[in-house]
């Protein structure tokens, strides 16, 4: 057995969904639709080449203004967005799916993993902007993200652990997500999921899990962290705080 962190680039399909957050307290995330989307970069038959198999790249962003969407730089890395070039992608909310040309306006933040915005050369319609939360998450505050693994959209809840203080994991936010007995909910297609606390406002953004895995009768099994323990790794919002002064 052996403990690591996942650093793949989550990627999944995409339906438009809501689950009842946990506490009657919190907004209602039906509040919170359109605020998040499916983004998908489609391979040329270049591309595919040196990728076989591989068709696409697909993550998870958010709506910072209809004309930009905030995802974490691996998603954006994978899709071999640029700053000087448009490339079309595809942005899907629901029955919505429409094809835009996007580039990097830029990448913002000093931790391991950066956030990327990216620019649409025109707005998505019925796009939904979301608050930024300025002050840092509480121990134990109660956190939902909006997010889309497994090819299937799903708001997850859960609790801000702690930031992270050594390596990889330094000055991100550590959190422990779930759906019942299911730690491994926030998987493929997540990447770029905004994390919102109790208001809907974003506090920070999905990045990445830490799995355990198992070599057993040649394959591995992969199983999350103890409960109790932080499961998904994700880029403090302050990260964009230079932006938004830029801007």
């Amino acid at each position: 057995m052996r403990r690591r962190i996942r650093f793949g680039l989550f990627v999944a399909l995409i339906l438009l969904a809501a689950r009842g957050f946990a506490s009657a307290a919190c907004v209602d995330p039906t509040q919170l639709l359109h605020s998040t989307v499916s983004i998908m970069r489609h391979f040329e038959d270049a591309e595919r080449g040196a990728h076989p198999g591989v068709i696409g790249v697909r993550g998870t962003g958010w709506f910072l203004s209809p004309t930009m969407i905030v995802t974490a730089e691996h998603v954006s890395t994978a899709m071999t967005l640029l700053a000087r070039d448009w490339k079309p992608i595809e942005v899907a909310d629901g029955d919505t799916s429409q094809f835009i040309a996007a580039r990097i306006r830029r990448l913002a933040g000093a931790e391991p993993e950066k956030l990327a915005i990216i620019e649409l050369q025109s707005a998505f319609p019925h796009a939904r902007t979301v608050s930024i939360r300025r002050e840092p998450l509480a121990p134990e505050e109660q956190v939902m993200t909006i997010a889309y693994p497994a090819g299937r959209p799903r708001v997850v809840g859960g609790r801000f652990v702690r930031i992270g203080d050594d390596g990889k994991v330094a000055g991100m936010a550590l959190l422990e997500l779930y759906e019942g007995e299911n730690r491994l909910i926030i998987d493929h297609g997540a990447s770029g999921a905004p994390v919102l606390d109790c208001n809907g406002r974003v506090a920070a953004v999905v990045s990445n899990v830490f799995t355990q895995s198992i070599h057993w009768a040649y394959r591995e099994i992969r199983i999350s962290t103890a409960w109790g323990m932080p499961n998904v790794v994700s880029v403090p919002l302050h990260a964009l705080d230079d932006f938004s002064q830029s801007n």
